[in-house]
């Protein structure tokens, strides 16, 4: 059994926290966009919709990258707990487009299949200080990613409920849906709970030298690193905006009529897959390095979507998509660890929130695009410029950074 001795009581009420936040996002991601196509909405609207969560992300990361250190963390935590709630009540009494637009912007709905809102960037500068040994820094965030995953792969699993609640009683296809978003209210409410759990030891530690600077303030270098990795994350995210979870989910519904119950079952499957490469990712890194780790999986990974296009039929696409999920977020855990493991301590929360910021910021714009290629050129089309992007990233990011290692890899 894996042992958590070395973790906190904070760090394991972190874990809890991102657990249940996954498991809501889980199903949400699989059927927001099939919901809204019930619900009458065209490509480019959803697109839309899709969008303005992402457009949350960018602005409550800000939030956090500036104000989190100031104002409290657990505060600022409990608040999007609060928000969270909210978004999925909205969309629980109304398909009014304008509101649900607004939900999207104000709450913080995930529609990606992977970790990318505003509670991310506080989380990861919070872990490091949760672990009494810094050798196990990436093995704190491989874990935190892993249970993460996992719990959005059994949440991926609810999203095929609609089908048998609308046999069961008798519900047409969108009231069907609607009980997922009250759950998805009340998993919020439970998050929230958690983080008032949470003790005085996750904030910043103040330091009486740096009494004059204000939290998150960045070094030259750190800036001058932080700069280059957020210009190369928002390529990647850029990229990733044209694959994310719901519009794969929508393809393989579109492309080959897979039902909610088969796509459930899909995406948890490579939810697991997932998650076992986040441990085989610290093991990699800990002989080839974090960098030589994210380059190396995520060009293989990205061959593979490329080809997931071109796929004639159901089982071969299904092949391949499934194995590049078993590689393509081997640098998650690696990433996030090489981020906290290039600046210092008081850097963190600002290097953590301008790098996702750059990410989110980036990804916001690919659905609303990816509406407009699918609806007027080709519905396989976002894959293939999807991972030539991601490509593109992977080469930017090696060039860059290969000779700037963390301090463990240069022992």
């Amino acid at each position: 059994m894996l042992s958590l001795d070395w973790l906190s009581k904070d760090g394991k009420l972190i874990l809890s926290a991102r657990i249940a936040r996954a498991f809501a996002y889980g199903f949400l991601s699989i059927i927001i966009g099939i919901y809204l196509k019930l619900a009458g909405f065209s490509e480019i609207q959803i697109g839309i919709v899709l969008s303005a969560t992402l457009v949350n992300s960018v602005i409550f990361t800000l939030l956090a990258s500036f104000y989190a250190d100031r104002i409290g963390r657990k505060k600022i935590l409990i608040i999007y707990g609060i928000l969270m709630g909210v978004s999925g009540a909205i969309f629980l009494a109304t398909n009014n487009f304008v509101a649900l637009i607004v939900a999207a912007l104000i709450g913080t709905i995930n529609v990606t299949g992977s970790e990318t809102g505003a509670f991310l960037s506080i989380e990861q500068s919070v872990l490091p200080q949760t672990v009494n040994d810094a050798k196990k820094r990436t093995t704190a965030f491989a874990i935190y990613n892993t249970v993460g995953t996992l719990a959005m792969a059994a949440g991926v699993l609810l999203s095929g409920l609609p089908e048998f609640i609308g046999q069961a009683f008798g519900f047409g296809q969108i009231d069907s849906i609607k009980p997922l978003f009250l759950l998805y209210s009340v998993i919020a409410v439970a998050v929230t709970v958690i983080y008032f759990l949470l003790s005085k030891n996750i904030e910043l530690r103040a330091d009486p030298a740096d009494k004059k600077e204000h939290p998150n303030t960045l070094s030259a270098e750190s800036k001058k690193r932080i700069g280059k990795l957020s210009a190369l994350f928002a390529v990647d995210s850029f990229a990733g905006g044209f694959v994310i979870q719901s519009i794969v989910s929508y393809w393989f519904f579109t492309r080959f009529g897979v039902d909610l119950p088969i796509l459930a079952m899909i995406f948890s499957i490579a939810g697991v897959l997932t998650a076992l490469s986040f441990l085989a990712a610290t093991k990699i890194a800990g002989k080839i390095g974090l960098i030589n780790t994210m380059v190396t999986t995520h060009i293989a990974s990205n061959v593979l979507l490329i080809l997931v296009a071109f796929a004639p039929i159901f089982p071969i696409a299904l092949g391949l998509y499934l194995a590049r999920m078993s590689i393509s977020q081997m640098d998650v855990p690696t990433r996030q660890s090489y981020i906290v493991a290039i600046v210092n301590d008081k850097e963190r929360t600002a290097a953590a929130g301008i790098t996702n910021t750059s990410r989110n910021i980036a990804q916001a714009v690919s659905p609303s695009i990816t509406g407009m290629i699918i609806q007027s050129l080709w519905l396989s089309a976002p894959f293939v410029i999807g991972g030539v992007l991601k490509i593109a990233y992977d080469i930017g990011l090696y060039v860059n950074f290969r000779k700037i290692k963390p301090a463990e890899e240069t022992q």
